[in-house]
């Protein structure tokens, strides 16, 4: 997705070529208070079903093969609502025959049929996150949690209805960085030197395992691999122990940025558009390669890494890489 001359495209590219195939363009403003400007979601793929929602709140489903228009929403019409100061950033959410997403009007969260847009439920009221929406399960309840601008909400999927809450309140509502799930578990993170925390989660609510302030998630997400977390601490890449939030290294290398994980190794992108491996281990931080793949700067969208080929972008450009052994 991107922005250009206020409208929004929703692209598909050519992955042998980098042709562009297909654009939906649509009219929305990208002004943002400090001057980020852009497109904030990443688009949710769903077998013959791409769905996008824009900064302003307008949620499209297209198809993947064309780009054509299957259904839309405008959250503001339908909704009555208001987009959050820095725009709608969280992914929709596809479960099932249903597709989620954050509306941030009078109600908060609304499932839709996924080929018709017909809404199954609304459920609560809560100001919207900038964080993505996750689905797990709690015993054998199927649930979905939302990282809201105050809260930690734990909901029933089948309903929206709510089980419980956890307060995390941050400077400006900036909770941005997906939870990480494992078994009834959530380990949750925020910037603005507010810190990072485990719950332990039951049926009727979550309890603190441990809460410290070795990482402070700005924007981006930490990814668990084998019982360590990594991610990034602001502008410092850390790695921490998941049972007691020990930090096991640090390193200023990449500034802030991103970091996905693969075949036991970490893909690092710095926010200037410098690219690394590293190996995924708490001893200490080995970095296999790195060099400058993108020119720019305050890139925070993450590596997708697909056939082979991993992808990088900053505001404005997109590059395609061969990681295929050789």
């Amino acid at each position: 997705m991107g922005n250009v001359a206020e409208n929004d495209n929703v692209l598909c590219f050519d992955e042998e070529t980098g042709k562009l195939k297909w654009k939906h363009e649509y009219p929305c403003l990208s002004k943002d208070p400090n001057g980020y400007l852009g497109t904030r979601c990443t688009p949710t793929v769903d077998g013959e079903l791409v769905y996008s929602v824009s900064r302003q709140g307008n949620l499209f489903c297209l198809t993947a093969s064309s780009g054509a228009v299957k259904w839309s929403k405008d959250f503001k019409k339908d909704f009555g609502s208001e987009a959050p100061q820095w725009g709608f950033a969280g992914s929709p959410l596809v479960e099932k025959d249903w597709v989620l997403v954050e509306v941030n009007g009078k109600a908060s969260v609304v499932a839709f049929n996924k080929l018709t847009g017909e809404v199954i439920w609304q459920a609560g009221g809560d100001a919207a996150g900038y964080a993505s929406l996750i689905a797990f399960n709690l015993g054998q309840e199927r649930c979905f949690l939302q990282f809201c601008s105050d809260h930690l909400i734990c909901h029933k999927m089948k309903d929206g209805s709510e089980m419980w809450r956890f307060p995390w309140k941050t400077r400006y509502g900036v909770n941005a960085s997906t939870p990480l799930i494992q078994g009834d578990e959530v380990f949750l993170s925020t910037g603005y030197g507010y810190g990072c925390a485990l719950l332990k989660m039951s049926a009727t609510g979550a309890q603190e395992v441990w809460r410290n302030k070795n990482m402070k998630n700005h924007v981006n997400s930490c990814v668990l691999l084998d019982g360590s977390i990594y991610g990034y601490d602001d502008n410092e890449l850390k790695c921490l122990d998941w049972k007691t939030g020990e930090t096991k290294w640090a390193t200023r290398s990449y500034g802030k940025g991103s970091l996905i994980s693969a075949d036991g190794r970490l893909i690092l992108y710095g926010q200037s558009g410098k690219l690394g491996l590293a190996e995924a281990t708490p001893v200490a931080f080995k970095e296999l390669c790195s060099f400058q793949a993108v020119e720019g700067k305050d890139t925070w969208a993450n590596p997708a890494l697909a056939n082979g080929r991993l992808y990088v972008r900053s505001l404005d450009k997109l590059v395609a890489l061969d990681v295929r052994k050789r």
